[in-house]
């Protein structure tokens, strides 16, 4: 058997791509523990939700004739998700992520069932998963169901563009695929784990490694626009109070305005200190670099770990524990909630400092102002945002609900810290977006002085995109359109073409 795949975050989608591509060559360990399950059957004692009810009925013993019913239930009757759809990039996650837990060989699933599940996702077949049901307790149970519900001939399937769903039975039948009958243990290799929680960590914690470095170029926008001291970011500075992520930022800075004839022009004018948006970037910015690190790494453990009940073991032991729970992941989803907030926060105050007529720039960037109203609208925007932001960050993880009649009587809610934070992620992608626009109309306002070669790189690449504004125009499609570039990485590939690697 070979070792699996490792799973990283910020090399998700490869690692994803290569850990399902082997499955169809070597799956030992699948059938090593279904092996297990086949003969703890034979031994006439009682495993849970093998040979007895689940939850609160784990007292019950199920008929022999009646098992294979018994987990074909468990699906149907915890397929009861609500509300929106998770995201199909995300299902498609939740489905690898599944797979490639059972394939760690200690799920006991069998082989037909593990099979049909693998060919949907050769094929790209990735079904509908609603998004509300979770409470991050014994896994995402309401959400992998609908996940395994094709299995059935059940349920619905993305179509390939992701703009709407199509009734499984049709796909299967189009795709020459049989439903399978899901034997002993298969309902509930199926459907406990974390994966819906998983993959939404995961898939933000992806995009937040590019946008922790969007972040220190927007910074570094502002401070070339508002004409900021580079003192802050001194080495000396950041070297006696060493917070990895805060020293990383004033070095980035530092790299961005190499070579800046902006900060020559007033080396020597007699403005002591900057904002604290602008002065304390390296902490602020930082200390969320470290928050989301530290969120990175629960969440690696989490997508390279069984998480399923009960686990099954080589030495033939079925082992009911709970490694189902949400916890880990709620309290890092909600941590990362709260510092990808916090870079909003600080760049919406940016926004502001921006539009205030700051060291010669016109008041709300636009030198016609009373006819226009410049950019003090899209400012508005990003307050609301950070607003939201501070709504969506109360942390989920402090609350349970006690469920199954007491036997499940500590919750995590973690679904509900992953829903938040994909949320909170979209805002602040927005709100950095309206900071390009309005940094890089500052800066044109300090022409023909050049900004740091990797500003200057980044502020080109804008000017490509989205033109200098000196009237009021429609200002939603540049917002979508700086999202887009931040969101592709854009801003980063053109200030490291011109510095080198960021951090």
């Amino acid at each position: 058997m070979t070792e699996p795949t490792p799973i990283r975050v910020a090399s998700l989608y490869d690692d994803l791509s290569q850990s399902v591509r082997a499955l169809r060559g070597d799956h030992a360990r699948v059938t090593a523990s279904r092996a297990v399950v086949e003969r703890a059957l034979r031994d006439g004692k009682a495993y849970y939700g093998i040979n007895t009810g689940f939850g609160a009925l784990a007292s019950k013993r199920i008929d022999p004739g009646s098992l294979d019913q018994l987990q074909h239930n468990l699906l149907l009757s915890h397929a009861v998700g609500l509300g929106a759809l998770v995201p199909r990039d995300i299902c498609r996650l939740m489905l690898e992520l599944k797979l490639h837990s059972l394939a760690l060989g200690y799920s006991g699933i069998s082989e037909p069932a593990f099979m049909l599940l693998l060919q949907l996702a050769e094929r790209g077949l990735v079904p509908a998963v609603p998004s509300k049901g979770s409470l991050g307790a014994s896994g995402d149970l309401a959400p992998l169901a609908h996940l395994a519900l094709p299995l059935l001939g059940k349920g619905r399937f993305w179509n390939r563009e992701g703009t709407g769903t199509i009734p499984a039975e049709v796909v299967m039948a189009e795709e020459g695929l049989a439903p399978v009958k899901l034997a002993a243990k298969d309902g509930l290799a199926l459907i406990n784990g974390t994966q819906l929680m998983s993959a939404y960590g995961a898939y933000a914690l992806h995009r937040a490694h590019t946008l922790v470095k969007n972040v220190d170029i927007l910074a570094a926008l502002s401070l070339e626009a508002l004409r900021g001291s580079l003192s802050p970011f001194d080495a000396r500075v950041h070297a006696i109070r060493p917070h990895k992520g805060q020293g990383i930022v004033a070095a980035n800075v530092r790299a961005l305005m190499q070579d800046s004839q902006i900060l020559e022009s007033h080396r020597d004018c007699e403005r002591v200190q900057d904002p604290y948006s602008l002065r304390c970037v390296p902490q602020v910015h930082g200390a969320a670099r470290d928050a989301l690190v530290y969120a990175s790494d629960v969440i690696e453990v989490e997508l390279n770990s069984v998480t399923d009940n009960p686990l099954v073991f080589e030495d033939g032991s079925i082992v009911s524990g709970g490694n189902f729970h949400g916890e880990p992941l709620a309290f890092a989803m909600d941590f990362a909630a709260i510092a990808l907030a916090e870079l909003a926060s600080i760049s919406e105050r940016r926004i502001y400092l921006l539009l205030t007529g700051h060291d010669g720039l016109p008041t709300l960037l636009m030198k016609d102002t009373g006819l226009n109203s410049g950019f003090m609208i899209p400012q508005y925007t990003a307050a609301a945002l950070v607003s939201q932001n501070k709504v969506l960050c109360h942390p989920a993880s402090v609350d349970s609900i006690p469920s199954c009649l007491g036997q499940e009587d500590h919750v995590s809610m973690g679904s509900i810290s992953a829903l938040k934070l994909l949320e909170v992620l979209d805002n602040v992608e927005k709100v950095l977006a309206i900071e390009m626009l309005s940094a890089a109309q500052a800066l044109d306002y300090r022409q023909p002085l050049r900004a740091g070669r990797g500003v200057q790189a980044a502020h080109t690449r804008i000017r490509e995109a989205v033109a200098h504004k000196e009237a009021d125009a429609y200002f939603g499609d540049d917002i979508e359109r700086a999202v887009e570039m931040l969101s592709a990485g854009q801003l980063v590939q053109a200030a490291e073409s011109a510095v080198g690697p960021l951090r």
